[in-house]
């Protein structure tokens, strides 16, 4: 037996225990994705990432969706491709990108999911859409909660758990009411019942990676708090994980704002387009659950369940949080990183290569 005839032996019983209004994915013909996309047109092309090209589409239904068309097959190819498409048949939350269905042809492997009319977080921080500013800061506060819900899934709730590894602004992608829903798991991991971590070969995105991570090779839900916390330093500040000092060095998010957040400078980390409109308490909140979440030391660190509980104003685990030493010391011992963007996948060259050459 294949892989997906085990994945619909594997994913049937859960579709059939799926509540009325659940999607239901189904395998797609090459033939009908073609006519969907015009045949993968250039004019249909959304974006482009280490996996391939996607594709706007729209069935015969009128229904527009999403194609991910891998961009060369090989065995490590369809292995990425096949946890992705498990993955996401796993998984069901509002704040998860839902799967509509795969079609996996001759050595054609596609993925198909919902469109989101309105892209990612990162093409409205740092791409295409920033200078129009659709991002409020009611719609951060938003963003920031129901990603964080999205991960508390993956982490408490699905069977076995499960971590992303790729927790970033591109993978945040907004639905026409700015709704986030967490994207693209080809780097997720299976978390075995009463295991700490897994080993493996790091993944991911240079300016979101845990040190753990990036070092040993470590990857736990822990990593996926550390990322998460950068993301919530990113929505709040506009400002990039990474700031380039010189042509070898770079300075962190959390090495700008642990300064600013201890001398509780919040006017000066706010993101600047938003002409000083949004909840001070709020910004609080966010930069200080974000500096937390991306401490250096995994213990400390909380998690996810923690982190919506703080992001809606919990204000006894506020009062713990400011009070915790983080703000007494230094996140880091030096304040820039060498810039060894080579050694990982999907770096800042990469992002602008995904995002800012999206086509609505």
């Amino acid at each position: 037996m294949d892989f997906f005839s085990m994945l619909c032996c594997v994913t049937g019983s859960d579709r059939k225990n799926q509540g009325k209004n659940d999607s239901k994915w189904r395998i797609f013909s090459l033939k009908e994705l073609q006519l969907a996309t015009n045949n993968f047109n250039y004019d249909n092309k959304l974006g482009e990432g280490g996996f391939g090209s996607v594709y706007w589409g729209q069935l015969w239904d009128g229904s527009q969706i999403a194609v991910k068309r891998l961009k060369s097959w090989s065995n490590k190819a369809e292995m990425e491709f096949s946890v992705e498409v498990e993955m996401l048949a796993r998984v069901r939350h509002k704040n998860l990108l839902t799967l509509r269905g795969y079609c996996a042809e001759g050595q054609e492997r596609l993925i198909v999911s919902d469109y989101m009319t309105n892209l990612s977080l990162l093409s409205h921080l740092h791409g295409q859409h920033s200078a129009e500013c659709h991002l409020d800061w009611t719609r951060r506060m938003n963003i920031a909660i129901g990603a964080a819900e999205g991960i508390v899934y993956l982490h408490h709730y699905a069977t076995p758990h499960i971590i992303h590894r790729d927790i970033k602004a591109s993978n945040v992608l907004l639905d026409g009411d700015f709704k986030a829903q967490v994207a693209d798991f080809g780097f997720a991991k299976f978390i075995p019942d009463g295991a700490t971590h897994v080993t493996t070969r790091v993944k991911g995105t240079l300016g979101y990676l845990a040190p753990e991570y990036a070092m040993l090779g470590k990857a736990s839900e822990s990593c996926d708090v550390y990322s998460f916390g950068i993301l919530l330093l990113e929505l709040a500040s506009g400002k990039k994980p990474l700031e380039k000092l010189s042509s070898t060095m770079k300075r962190t998010i959390t090495d700008w704002a642990l300064p600013l957040a201890c001398q509780r400078k919040f006017d000066e980390i706010v993101d600047q387009r938003l002409n000083g409109n949004y909840v001070k308490e709020e910004l609080r909140r966010v930069v200080f659950v974000g500096l937390v979440c991306a401490d250096n030391r995994p213990e400390k660190r909380p998690t996810m369940l923690e982190v919506v509980e703080m992001l809606k104003g919990n204000k006894e685990k506020l009062v713990v949080l400011e009070n915790d030493e983080i703000f007494k010391s230094s996140l880091v011992a030096d304040s820039s990183v060498e810039d060894n963007s080579s050694e990982f996948i999907s770096d800042e060259k990469e992002q602008k290569q995904e995002i800012e050459n999206v086509k609505v």
